[in-house]
C-alpha cells in the first residue's frame, strides 16, 4: 500500500511517519512538505528506501503533473497543522481548511478515486482535534474551523466515487519521550514547560483527554489501511479503546 503523508515535521505527522515506516503493509510513503525532513528527526533505518519526499511550497495550488503523481497513492494522512496560538481566524482557516480542501480537490480531479475496487477506496485521513465542531457554533475559533474542515472534506469525498474521508480527533498529545530531539525542536520553551505540568495530570487524572503519541501514529496508519470501516469519525476515547482491543497500544 502506498501512502501520502503531510505534516511530518510536526508532532503528529512525525509519529505517523515513524509508524508507517515500521508497518510492513505500507510499501512506500510519499512525503509532501514545504521543507526537507529535518536532520534531527531520528527515523527507522528503512526511511530512505521507503520514502519519496516532494518539496511543495504552496499548499493552495497543485500543478496537474504533481496532482497526478500524488493521486497514484492509495491513501493520504493529512497531519499538517499547528497550534492556533498567535494566529488570527483568516490565517488559521487558510492553513486548516484551505490547505486541506485544495489538496483533496486536486487529488479528486487527478483521479485518486478512479478505478478503485469496491470496499477499497482512496482513504483521506484528517488529523483533526477533540471538540472540533462541524456545526460551527462553538465559541472556540479553532473548533469551528476544524469542524468546517471535517464537514467539507467529508462532503467532497462522499460526492466522489472511490474516495472516503476518515476523521480522527486526538486530544492532548506531546512529542515522544523516546526521542529527546523531538521535544527540543518541536516545542518552544513555554510549551515544553506546559508539557511537564500537563503530562502527569492528563495521564493519571484525565486519561480521556490524553493521546499517547505512539498510539496516534499507529491509529492514523490503521485508518488509512481501512481498519474499522463501519465508522468515519473517531474521538480520542474511542481510539484508546480500539487500540487496546487490537493490542496496538504501546
Amino acid at each position: 500500500m502506498k501512502l501520502l503523508l503531510t505534516g511530518v515535521t510536526g508532532v503528529a505527522g512525525l509519529a505517523v511517519y515513524r509508524a508507517a515506516l515500521r508497518d510492513p503493509a505500507i510499501t512506500h510513503i510519499t512525503v509532501l512538505a514545504r521543507r526537507p525532513i529535518p536532520s534531527w528527526a531520528v527515523l527507522p533505518p528503512n526511511a530512505s528506501d521507503k520514502t519519496t519526499t516532494i518539496i511543495h511550497k504552496d499548499f493552495l495550488t497543485y500543478p496537474p503533473d504533481l496532482a497526478t503523481q500524488l493521486a497514484q497513492n492509495d491513501a493520504c494522512v493529512w497531519a499538517l497543522g499547528k497550534s492556533v496560538a498567535g494566529m488570527n481566524e483568516q490565517e488559521y482557516t487558510e492553513m486548516t481548511h484551505g490547505y486541506l480542501l485544495n489538496a483533496a480537490s486536486a487529488l479528486r480531479d487527478a483521479g485518486a478515486g478512479e478505478s478503485r475496487k469496491e470496499g477499497d477506496p482512496f482513504r483521506f485521513v484528517f488529523i483533526s482535534g477533540e471538540n472540533a465542531d462541524p456545526s460551527e457554533t462553538s465559541l472556540q475559533m479553532w473548533a469551528r474551523v476544524k469542524g468546517r474542515a471535517e464537514k467539507d472534506l467529508t462532503k467532497l469525498c462522499a460526492s466522489t466515487p472511490g474516495m472516503k474521508a476518515r476523521i480522527f480527533r486526538p486530544a492532548y498529545f506531546f512529542p515522544s519521550n523516546e526521542y529527546p530531539e523531538d521535544r527540543r525542536n518541536q516545542r518552544p520553551a513555554w510549551f515544553r514547560a506546559l508539557d511537564v505540568v500537563m503530562t502527569p495530570l492528563t495521564r493519571t487524572l484525565m486519561p480521556s483527554i490524553y493521546t499517547p503519541i505512539e498510539e496516534l501514529g499507529k491509529f492514523a496508519v490503521e485508518l488509512a489501511k481501512g481498519h474499522w470501516p463501519e465508522k468515519d469519525t473517531f474521538r480520542n476515547v474511542e481510539m484508546r479503546k480500539l487500540m487496546g482491543e487490537v493490542g496496538l497500544s504501546p
